[in-house]
């Protein structure tokens, strides 16, 4: 049985995706990078740039429609992406790591400090 790949540890896939190629679930053998899909939105390609170290960003799933992207390491430090597949205008941001204050607004307007809460609140607030 193959066993997954860490996150920060998986290769990066630039081959060309389109919305439908992006999976529900994470894949476990390697990280899409935000440049490999086709209408990737400015913010998105620049989310990792005043991260630490300036990490590309990568796909990591949906959540009840929402497009889930992460730029560096997902205990830190980081930045989350949830962004609407439809409308690219509309998304939200949680940041993680001893640079930032861990925490983020979801899309009901509340400021969450716990990842989970900010998930949550995409689970609360669907865009499919």
């Amino acid at each position: 049985m193959n066993r997954a790949i860490p996150a920060d540890k998986r290769p990066f896939d630039y081959s060309p995706v389109s919305l439908s190629d992006l999976p529900e679930t994470p894949t476990r053998d390697r990280n899409i990078a935000a440049v490999a899909w086709e209408a990737a939105p400015d913010q998105l390609l620049r989310l990792g740039a005043d991260v630490k170290g300036n990490p590309e960003p990568y796909f990591k799933r949906r959540i009840f429609g929402w497009l889930v992207w992460l730029a560096g390491q997902s205990r830190g430090p980081g930045r989350y992406m949830a962004l609407n597949p439809v409308d690219h205008s509309e998304f939200y941001l949680f940041d993680l790591g001893p640079d930032q204050s861990p925490g983020g607004k979801g899309p009901d307007g509340e400021w969450h400090s716990s990842f989970r809460s900010w998930k949550e609140a995409l689970r609360d607030n669907p865009r499919i």
